[in-house]
């Protein structure tokens, strides 16, 4: 653990604490700054000035990355009938109805993420004490709930990531990983941007955005300058 703090302490002496970087010099700060000998995951977090207690003011949605997220996601499918025959045809990785219900609720979680058809929602919503917590609970808002099941496998496969403000207003999204080239983390970062800044609830006071930093993993955080994302 010594030498994980000492390389850490190392990649946090080249961020200015007091300074506010552009969205292309944080990008690149935080790809030189990544400590760990994997191809890290490049995040963003939104600080926002919202009340999440207010059911007007809570943000979640889903945006599909320009330059994908670097990784593959496993995709579950519930449906029935010629459904589950187009989620096969559209490349999801597992599809089916009661038994992969049965096999969630003995602890089986070889996915990342699920799709279910709106006639499915009674029987998935059983699983809601299991998969709430992990985030994993197939939701309207962020197009998991439809019988579009092709457009909905497409665009995940495509690099879609979903954001959700939790209970301190703070949104995280991946925008892809170390090895991208800096032009195509800062177009992921823009679309996130842009989709979280049209996301501004009406009832929202004071300042939205209060402060937004990109990381990597276990690298240190790097603040941007809100003003200079055009």
């Amino acid at each position: 653990m010594a030498k994980k703090g000492k390389k850490l302490q190392e990649a946090a002496k080249l961020v200015d604490r007091s300074k506010v970087y552009t969205a292309e010099e944080a990008i690149a700060l935080a790809k030189k700054t990544s400590t760990v000998n994997f191809d890290a995951t490049v995040e963003v977090a939104f600080r926002l000035g919202i009340d999440t207690r207010k059911n007007d003011q809570q943000i979640r949605g889903a945006v599909v990355l320009p330059n994908g997220t670097g990784k593959t996601q496993r995709v579950l499918v519930f449906a029935k009938g010629e459904k589950l025959k187009e989620a096969e045809a559209a490349g999801a990785d597992y599809v089916g109805d009661a038994e992969y219900i049965n096999k969630i609720q003995q602890g089986w979680f070889e996915f990342d993420v699920i799709v279910a058809t709106p006639d499915m929602m009674g029987e998935v919503g059983k699983l809601g004490r299991v998969l709430g917590p992990k985030g994993l609970m197939p939701n309207p808002k962020t197009g998991t709930v439809t019988f579009d099941v092709t457009k909905a496998i497409e665009e995940i496969k495509a690099g879609k990531v979903e954001y959700r403000a939790d209970k301190a207003g703070i949104i995280h999204a991946p925008i892809g990983k170390v090895s991208f080239e800096d032009e195509k983390l800062v177009e992921n970062f823009k679309a996130v941007f842009e989709v979280v800044q049209k996301a501004k609830p009406a009832a929202a006071k004071g300042t939205y955005m209060k402060s937004v930093n990109v990381t990597t993993t276990m690298g240190p955080s790097v603040k941007i300058d809100v003003a200079s994302v055009k």
